[in-house]
């Protein structure tokens, strides 16, 4: 078993193996299940993500009304021939708010790794799914690939906004995305990592201030932020760039800043956006009183 990314990178070009399959032979040792097994869960998560991103695109509304057709937006956008950002880095955003948004209007969603950071790896995945054509199977490795990454950082910082700031939420996804993105072009296990690296480090210190207290100002965007992120990361490891800061101690610094966060900027809504007096306003028209002083 690997408990960092270093190792993670090492058992992978050790075996010769991508870090997909690491994640999947560990899944096996942990669980007992059989490679089927493995195989068909995630199988079943994609699926939930795919349903998520036609649903999103479709168009959704938020019951609270704050968040709601900005995927669809971003489609007529494209479709318009005017884009400045490049047609496959806004289908991975726009791809990444469709999830989001359906979230924010409680709809189903494979939290990756939280609900709040669900866009991030699917909007990605689905983007890049035009471009590279993968099968069912290499889309299933994918999900591995940013499972790994995932998996070391739950177990050295943390995944949760309200112990590390929206850095270990929509950070910790746009990494995961970042590296499942690099394998799948076909980098290496190193690149993956430092495509991870490069991703998270530009994501220190990012607060979590959600306006109302909902997953969905300023949430469903920093998804599209976060997708965009990491598609330019992937770029970069891909390239050859390289991170001076080792993916481990990146992971390391972003717990550090979690944990001297003040508690007002971790998902209280004491702070931040949530404080600001549009922020306020937004949440006594929902609520019909400022739940914050």
């Amino acid at each position: 078993m690997f408990r960092n990314v270093a190792e993670l990178v090492q058992l992978a070009e050790d075996a010769g193996i991508k870090i997909a399959e690491v994640m999947i032979q560990q899944e096996m040792r942990v669980t007992g299940s059989s490679r089927e097994e493995v195989l068909e869960k995630m199988d079943r998560n994609l699926t939930v993500m795919e349903q998520a991103v036609e649903r999103g695109l479709q168009g959704v509304q938020s019951v609270s009304g704050l968040t709601g057709g900005d995927a669809v937006l971003l489609q007529n956008y494209i479709k318009s021939g005017k884009a400045l950002s490049g047609n496959l880095l806004l289908d991975a955003v726009s791809k990444a708010v469709a999830t989001n948004e359906v979230n924010a209007a409680m709809g189903t969603i494979c939290a990756t790794p939280t609900a709040g950071s669900a866009g991030v790896v699917p909007g990605t995945l689905f983007a890049v799914k035009n471009k590279l054509n993968p099968t069912r199977e290499q889309m299933i490795e994918f999900l591995f690939t940013a499972g790994a990454f995932g998996f070391v950082v739950a177990n050295n910082a943390s995944i949760s906004g309200a112990a590390g700031g929206c850095q270990a939420e929509v950070g910790s996804a746009s990494g995961m995305a970042a590296a499942a993105i690099t394998e799948m072009a076909g980098g290496t296990p190193k690149q993956s990592a430092e495509a991870m690296a490069i991703t998270l480090k530009n994501m220190l210190g990012l607060v979590c201030d959600p306006v109302a207290g909902l997953v969905e100002v300023p949430c469903v965007k920093r998804n599209a932020m976060g997708a965009a992120n990491a598609m330019v990361a992937a770029d970069m490891a891909l390239a050859g760039i390289t991170s001076r800061i080792p993916c481990d101690e990146v992971i390391e610094a972003m717990y550090r800043i979690g944990q001297t966060m003040p508690v007002a900027l971790r998902e209280t809504a004491q702070g931040g956006l949530a404080a600001t007096p549009t922020g306020r306003a937004l949440e006594a028209k929902i609520f019909g009183v400022s739940l914050k002083k």
